[in-house]
């Protein structure tokens, strides 16, 4: 990857709001075109119009990312539309309130296994072979702090995110002699609607979505020579001193 991202593609997932849609604006921004999933076709749009706003090619692929056929038409549509991938950003999440494990559905560990790991890895497999062939790409992971210091009542999210990570250097072990970078993002107390209103903590204190996209972006722009396999990114300020 260059100092810019200058005509480089970036498949980014859960991109219509959050993390997601600031990393695709980032990425935009310093020259890079952009594919955009996730459910919502009116939030993807909305980031695609930015994007193109910025000069960048912007497509619009509405999707379930736990569908693999769907995976794997977003992945046929991109290539054809925007040539191949070159970044890969595995966002896309899914974290129910906290509930006691004895309480919590097998229905709802399912929803959230299938989101926040196994649709990154089959994500992964579909593109990873282009990449390896041009030895060049990066598969972004977004995880969580949660990966590294889980809480009470949120087992299912917790496993599924330290289990991205362990996913993530894994992968890094078969593939950095091909040159692609893979790397988990584990951020702590980020200000997007997966936190739901807490008076406990100082919301204010968070880390912003375009906090955590800017780290992305660095991530991909250090040296061809380093991977940082794994980001742990925190507030400055404890959101729970309140």
């Amino acid at each position: 990857m260059s100092a810019e991202l200058t005509n480089e593609i970036a498949l980014i997932t859960g991109a219509g709001r959050g993390i997601g849609r600031a990393t695709a604006l980032r990425f935009a921004g310093a020259g890079c075109d952009v594919a955009l999933v996730a459910r919502t076709r009116a939030e993807l749009e909305s980031v695609a119009a930015e994007a193109a706003a910025a000069g960048r090619r912007a497509l619009v692929l509405p999707a379930d990312v736990t569908d693999d056929a769907q995976l794997a038409a977003l992945v046929e549509k991109t290539s054809r539309e925007l040539g191949g991938v070159s970044i890969l950003v595995n966002n896309a999440a899914a974290a129910p309130p906290r509930t006691a494990f004895s309480k919590s559905s097998m229905h709802e560990w399912d929803r959230v296994l299938a989101t926040c790991l196994r649709a990154p890895m089959a994500l992964t497999r579909l593109l990873l072979p282009d990449m390896l062939a041009r030895r060049r790409g990066a598969i972004i992971n977004l995880a969580s702090i949660a990966a590294r210091t889980a809480r009470a009542g949120e087992a299912a999210y917790a496993a599924s995110k330290a289990g991205l990570v362990a996913f993530t250097h894994a992968l890094f072990a078969e593939v950095r002699n091909s040159g692609v970078k893979v790397v988990a993002v584990c951020p702590g107390y980020v200000d997007t609607a997966l936190v739901p209103p807490n008076r406990r903590v100082d919301r204010s204190k968070f880390l912003q979505s375009e906090d955590v996209a800017e780290s992305i972006f660095q991530i991909l722009t250090s040296a061809p020579r380093a991977c940082p396999t794994e980001v742990i990114l925190e507030p400055q300020f404890d959101p729970e001193r309140v």
